[in-house]
């Protein structure tokens, strides 16, 4: 839909044509409440989205065609029923549901539709709940995935389009300090001349609002855009292609931009950053404080970057559909750069998305002045992770203390693809070298094939070190590159 509307605004006037081609084909093949299309509320709503996108694109959001109208209606009669099922999910459902019924809901209202108006008190209501209760203060989001913290902020962001074009009255200070907030976060973590981020928590390879021509895991299209309506900043001073989103939906660049900071501690979700913004290095640390059910065992994951690459790398999500061998492996201890102890999960699968015993963290230290993240945990049997982070010049120092192992402990780096080679205890890619020392004696220091996924239901091979030990120790991790 989407597509088509940029290309009949554009290009090719003939696009409006198979548009609407397109819509009747599916309306007669996808009737009201049958089918697979059907199922899910969230589905529905990102429909109603992407019909107010194209609405806006093509000038359309007033004197709308009645049969396009009847479609949106027939949507928020799905959606509006269910929508407390969505809330209580904690997650972006409830977040793109309250906005199709806030779009939807005026869009009805204003074209002389008088049901609209409860939709849209109805959407109000939840992008108001749903952005004090899922977005923290520190600007994490309830899910602790950066994918999914993007689907949160692209239904804001199109809610808020559809708010000011149509003049309706400002959303809350604290829905947009929320929101701010979560700009912030999510704009620390992005490269600036890739787009690209840590592949952090769980992913469905979602993308809410395709308005720009760039890669999947270019995420500065949506920070632009957040950033431009919530902020009143851009993320990016300079013009580049990101800025597609503010050009298709009549958004003013500001004149103002954001500054990364170079560290912070986002205490309410659990995660450090460190940065040195002159080189774009920088180190994300995750330790386990949850507010939220967490989807990953990644308790005190450290993603690293060095010049806009990831070289200390998070499995991903790969599909939540391929069986429970890939859900264990991408979502389990092993898909992440921790510490494995015993060949158990430090919180127990206890189905598909649910994860028992969730961690408390421990021992939580931040220090700016010397650049050092500190946080640990104990897990439900007892054994005890402690991990301390610093970078310093052109290294970063890692030290890890494991208390409760009976018979093994793995220590894995999950190395950017490329030519390793061992020496003794070191491993060695051009530039880049890693040297690991412990009091304990070291069974087994051997480079691995693992596997992860940057795109959904894709799969890539990539080298994983791995250090096995048998016994309590620390062990120190010191990566040198220039």
């Amino acid at each position: 839909v989407v597509a088509f509307a940029q290309r009949a605004a554009t290009v090719d006037k003939s696009s409006l044509d198979k548009l609407n081609h397109w819509l009747n084909d599916w309306c007669d093949k996808n009737p009201p409440y049958n089918g697979v299309n059907w199922k899910c509320g969230q589905e529905a709503s990102i429909r109603v989205m992407h019909l107010a996108c194209a609405a806006i694109i093509l000038d359309q959001t007033h004197n709308t065609p009645k049969p396009l109208l009847q479609l949106v209606e027939a949507h928020l009669q799905r959606i509006s029923p269910t929508v407390l099922y969505a809330v209580a999910q904690d997650n972006n459902h409830g977040t793109s549901e309250a906005a199709a019924l806030f779009i939807g809901g005026d869009w009805l209202a204003r074209n002389g539709n008088k049901r609209g108006l409860k939709w849209y008190k109805q959407g109000r209501k939840w992008l108001e709940n749903r952005a004090s209760r899922l977005i923290m203060a520190d600007g994490t989001f309830s899910q602790y995935s950066t994918n999914y913290h993007r689907v949160m902020l692209d239904a804001y962001s199109i809610a808020e389009v559809w708010r000011h074009r149509c003049s309706l009255v400002e959303f809350s200070e604290k829905l947009k300090n929320r929101l701010c907030a979560a700009i912030s976060w999510i704009h620390d973590l992005t490269d600036d001349e890739t787009g690209d981020v840590p592949n952090l928590g769980a992913n469905d390879g979602a993308r809410l609002l395709p308005l720009s021509d760039t890669d999947y895991r270019d995420f500065r299209p949506s920070v632009q855009l957040a950033a431009s309506l919530f902020y009143d900043k851009a993320a990016w001073k300079s013009n580049g292609i990101y800025d597609a989103p503010l050009e298709w939906l009549g958004i003013d660049k500001p004149s103002a931009s954001m500054t990364k900071r170079s560290e912070s501690h986002h205490h309410d979700g659990g995660f450090f950053v460190l940065r040195d913004t002159v080189k774009r290095n920088f180190v994300l640390f995750s330790y386990p404080k949850f507010q939220f059910r967490p989807s990953q065992n990644d308790a005190l994951h450290v993603d690293f970057w060095v010049n806009g690459e990831n070289v200390l790398r998070d499995g991903g999500t790969y599909s939540y559909n391929a069986g429970q061998r890939h859900i264990d492996y991408y979502g389990g201890v092993r898909s992440h750069n921790t510490i494995e102890i015993d060949g158990i999960e430090p919180m127990p699968r206890v189905s598909r998305f649910l994860l028992g015993y969730w961690l408390k963290p421990s021992n939580v230290l931040y220090k700016t002045d010397s650049r050092i993240a500190q946080a640990g945990y104990k897990d439900y049997l007892g054994r005890k992770h402690l991990r301390q982070v610093r970078i310093k010049d052109d290294r970063l120092i890692i030290f890890d203390r494991v208390v409760g192992v009976k018979k093994r402990a793995v220590l894995r780096w999950r190395l950017r693809p490329g030519s390793w080679k061992l020496d003794d205890r070191t491993v060695r890619n051009g530039e880049h070298s890693i040297v690991i020392s412990t009091n304990a004696t070291i069974l087994r220091f051997e480079i691995i094939e693992g596997r992860e996924s940057r795109y959904y239901y894709e799969e890539t091979a990539l080298p994983v070190l791995e250090v096995e030990v048998s016994e309590d120790c620390t062990l120190t991790t010191e990566y040198k590159f220039k």
